[in-house]
């Protein structure tokens, strides 16, 4: 921008700031003005931007109180020690059946995603089971399953578990089978090796097609679960009482239009045509069974 005449020197009260090309001229109490301005509005902006920060840090930690203070009221609840596929099917088993349960775990990320998802889940401290186990309120549980990866962190859990309470029911599966034994000394009531659980359920299923579980047992040994539903009028099934049939076969138990009766050791009690027959046995026993009472 180009002026024809000179301007004055500027007075020590007069301040000049240039915008675009274009001189602004300015008094003391204008420039004295303007200053206050810029600092208000950058420290309004730092100051939103901070509350924006704390609304988001408080909130999350706001909700990681209301989850400590939710746990603190249970009451004969679940620990589930371990969010491994296992524990997650343990979980789901526990949803099903509407019982409250925690879940501990080591992973930051799990349990960001538990918390995000409304499960209550509690943060393991490194090294420190009793600790964690007092954050889940294990003094007011009613069982705890270690489901972990790793065998040692769950023995480590069951030990600290049954120190800190001798009538709690503790139940562990484990990845090695070799420290079945340990564990139970350690104070697990219930012990599942998961690799020897499947090897029979497969093995099991393999040589028994009517299989539908399995009974890991040191009393009776591994046992399967089998189911013979009776189809047809022709089987000789139909008509015998089951207290004959208990002779031949233990019963588990009979399904009848999708129920499961409960007058099963009723001595009158009779088979027939559409019941579903649950039996106990070893594969060679359930296998003589169906050839010689289903056929």
């Amino acid at each position: 921008m180009l002026f024809s005449r000179p301007y004055p020197p500027l007075r020590p009260s007069v301040f000049t700031c240039q915008t675009e090309g274009n001189f602004i001229t300015l008094n003391r109490q204008e420039a004295f003005l303007l200053i206050v301005m810029i600092i208000v509005s950058v420290g309004a902006g730092a100051s939103i931007l901070q509350n924006t920060v704390n609304s988001v840090v408080n909130g999350g930690l706001a909700k990681g109180e209301i989850e400590k203070k939710i746990i603190a009221k249970l009451k004969g609840h679940f620990i589930v020690y371990g969010y491994s596929r296992m524990g997650k099917y343990v979980v789901e088993k526990l949803d099903e059946r509407g019982l409250d349960y925690v879940v501990i775990t080591k992973a930051n990320n799990v349990y960001n995603d538990l918390v995000s998802s409304d499960i209550l889940a509690v943060l393991e401290t490194e090294g420190d089971a009793i600790k964690t186990l007092k954050a889940a309120h294990v003094d007011t549980a009613s069982a705890v399953v270690t489901t972990d990866y790793a065998d040692s962190d769950n023995l480590l859990l069951i030990l600290s578990a049954r120190k800190m309470r001798q009538d709690l029911r503790i139940l562990s599966i484990l990845h090695e089978p070799s420290l079945i034994e340990m564990a139970k000394n350690a104070g697990a009531d219930v012990v599942i090796p998961s690799s020897i659980a499947l090897g029979h359920l497969l093995a099991f299923s393999a040589v028994t097609p009517d299989a539908v579980g399995l009974i890991i047992s040191d009393k009776i040994g591994n046992q399967g679960i089998a189911e013979f539903p009776i189809a047809s009028r022709s089987s000789p099934l139909v008509g015998a009482k089951l207290e004959d049939v208990a002779k031949i076969v233990v019963i588990a138990g009979v399904e009848r239009d999708g129920v499961i009766v409960r007058s099963i050791f009723d001595a009158g009690f009779t088979l027939r045509e559409g019941d579903t027959l649950l039996v106990v046995g070893d594969p060679s026993s359930l296998n003589t069974f169906k050839e010689e009472k289903t056929a």
